[in-house]
């Protein structure tokens, strides 16, 4: 029997690593295989892409770093997600074809009709969205609050933060039956748990 394939998408600051890692560990303490993995990256090949993209050693035009991400987005599926949906594991993503949409359509003003082509052409869509929704002051706060080096789009600044944010609620709006918008200006276990209640009503999850 097929996986069930989840991704987690949101704004830098939002938290979807961490929500990853606990709604991963919520569905393998219900006794479910988990494949908990990451975008760009997941596959040595993406990996290597990831370093390209978040480095920011060289300036890319936009267009150029919506090719890479579905570069390693390609590899990935491939090579990773659809093995793992194939073996009836459930997937948890931390980012996925929403976040070039939100970020490079909406926030660098790519053709959104390209990243969709494109989009089409990985062929996967996710069972499940959670998009985590954080003010763009609230993450600029826990931003400054990590204390590491910022990678490409930590340093893009408020108003690119906002055409994102923007970007994920629309997308949002648009497939209401795939996207579930949860408040993560909460706290760390609220989120976790809003989350885990949204995979148990959208994807028939036994409590």
């Amino acid at each position: 029997m097929r996986g069930r394939f989840i991704t987690l998408e949101g704004g830098e600051g939002a938290g979807k690593s961490t929500q990853a890692r606990h709604l991963a560990a919520a569905l393998r303490a219900r006794g479910l295989q988990v494949l908990l993995t990451r975008e760009p990256g997941g596959t040595p090949g993406a990996e290597a892409i990831r370093d390209l993209l978040l480095g920011g050693g060289a300036p890319l035009a936009p267009l150029a770093e919506t090719l890479l991400h579905f570069a390693a987005r390609a590899d990935h599926a491939a090579a990773a997600i659809v093995p793992a949906l194939a073996a009836g594991q459930w997937v948890v993503c931390d980012r996925f074809s929403d976040s070039t949409m939100a970020y490079q359509g909406h926030g660098l003003g790519v053709d959104q009709a390209v990243i969709r082509a494109l989009a089409a052409m990985i062929g996967l869509t996710p069972d499940l969205t959670i998009v985590l929704d954080v003010p763009v002051a609230v993450a600029l706060a826990r931003l400054a609050g990590r204390g590491s080096t910022a990678d490409r789009y930590e340093r893009l600044g408020e108003a690119f933060f906002a055409r994102v944010n923007a970007g994920f609620r629309a997308i949002a709006a648009a497939e209401p039956e795939r996207c579930v918008v949860v408040d993560a200006a909460a706290d760390e276990a609220a989120i976790a748990g809003a989350v885990l209640a949204a995979v148990e009503a959208r994807l028939g999850l036994a409590q």
